[in-house]
């Protein structure tokens, strides 16, 4: 299995994520007993600072962000991620 790659952070927001780790919504919790200890086959963290963001759960493999409950514009985390979005829904999308 490959090394997490480290991505950048604000180190400001370590503790906020550590603190937002322990105070989940009820749909966060629903899906981390759903997606934790790679029941899908891949590795997710939860509340992981990404750039300027805090993002709900993210997989380092997949490149893949997760928002629930997100109430702001993800578009700046995936530019921060610069990777390829894809949505499936019955076909890929890019």
């Amino acid at each position: 299995m490959p090394r997490n790659t480290i991505i950048s952070y604000n180190p400001k927001l370590k503790q906020f994520a550590r603190d937002l780790r322990n105070n989940s919504t009820l749909s966060e919790i629903l899906l981390w007993r759903q997606i934790k200890g790679q029941k899908l086959g891949y590795e997710f963290h939860r509340q992981v600072p990404i750039d300027e963001f805090i993002v709900d759960f993210y997989c380092h493999e997949l490149k893949l962000v997760i928002g629930v409950d997100v109430k702001k514009n993800m578009s700046g985390v995936l530019s921060a991620l610069n990777t390829k979005t894809r949505v499936k829904t019955g076909e890929d999308l890019f």
